[in-house]
């Protein structure tokens, strides 16, 4: 069925606990940053929507309020990407990669340090990391739109939009190949990140069809746990809403969604990174980019032409000895 192994993952995964406590602050403390200011929007406007003349100002308040709210936490959070990128999940990703090899990693608050720091060894500082994560993402795209990953699973001419809505899933189930790429450029040392994201993509491209299919099976298994979540805060989220003056139905799913979808990213993000870092880890091992591959991405992402400009025009700065390494 898959080619990886779940306790394995799991294992990893409990092995770089500070990491999910800080994931879980981070990530439910963004949810929860959602919710109350969806909460007092929602409070002024129907307090503002007194003032007005119409029955129904006090209702049409507190939704314009509770958007306004919403509107503005993803604003700030957007601007917030790059060092949530560079300080939370790079940092996560380096631990996990040493413990996939087996080697020693400091226990405690020290991991996160130790984590942070050896991302520092290879990519200088953060602008670089989220210029590579973001070329990376480009080339995904562009790679995604160009093959048709249903030939080997549903080759059926007719029921166009059910073929649709297959490639739109098998395209979320590969959410997460831009981290074990970035997993890829951290475990080989990288001296030049452009240039050993742009192998890793190469070496994503050839063995595609492999590690399709253990995406596939883990997004289902991903998604199947996060409904259970869902599930299971929509009567907390009833309770919440009831107190807020607009008790909409709506809000209650809405929290639940929220919730539900920051503890996937705290918790089953990193399993399944770990996961299928064994099945990319496994599957490349040995292997050299194939130049017809390399040819192919060239013609077709202006965004993988770019990866190999800045690699060709790299210089690397300083090395940082992350804490723990002999200098």
């Amino acid at each position: 069925m898959w080619d990886f192994s779940f306790g394995r993952a799991l294992s990893m995964v409990l092995q770089t606990l500070p990491f999910i406590v800080l994931r879980l602050i981070v990530y439910v403390g963004i949810a929860l940053t959602y919710v109350v200011s969806v909460g007092i929007g929602g409070t002024l406007g129907w307090g503002f929507g007194h003032l007005g003349s119409s029955v129904d100002a006090p209702a049409s308040g507190a939704l314009w309020g509770s958007l306004i709210g919403f509107g503005l936490v993803s604003g700030v959070l957007y601007f917030a990407r790059e060092y949530v990128l560079y300080l939370v999940k790079a940092a996560h990703i380096a631990v996990l990669v040493e413990v996939y090899d087996g080697k020693q990693v400091p226990a405690g608050q020290s991991q996160i340090g130790f984590g942070a720091t050896y991302v520092k060894s290879h990519f200088a500082q953060s602008s670089v990391l989220f210029g590579v994560d973001q070329l990376i993402k480009g080339v995904l795209r562009a790679l995604f739109g160009t093959i048709n990953f249903l030939t080997a699973f549903l080759p059926i001419p007719a029921v166009q939009q059910l073929i649709r809505i297959a490639e739109g899933f098998v395209r979320m189930s590969l959410t997460y190949v831009d981290e074990i790429i970035l997993a890829h450029l951290i475990r080989t040392q990288t001296k030049n990140p452009w240039g050993t994201a742009r192998d890793g993509l190469v070496l994503f491209a050839q063995n595609y069809m492999h590690f399709l299919k253990n995406a596939v099976w883990l997004s289902v298994i991903m998604w199947f746990l996060t409904l259970l979540l869902f599930l299971v805060l929509l009567a907390p989220a009833f309770g919440l809403v009831a107190l807020l003056p607009s008790n909409s139905a709506l809000w209650a799913l809405g929290f639940s969604v929220v919730i539900a979808v920051a503890l996937k990213k705290a918790i089953m993000e990193p399993i399944a990174i770990a996961a299928l870092m064994q099945v990319y880890f496994k599957e490349i091992e040995g292997q050299t980019p194939n130049p017809e591959w390399v040819a192919k991405l060239d013609g077709v992402s202006k965004k993988f032409r770019q990866l190999g400009e800045k690699a060709a025009g790299w210089v690397p700065g300083p090395a940082v000895t992350p804490p723990g390494k002999p200098a």
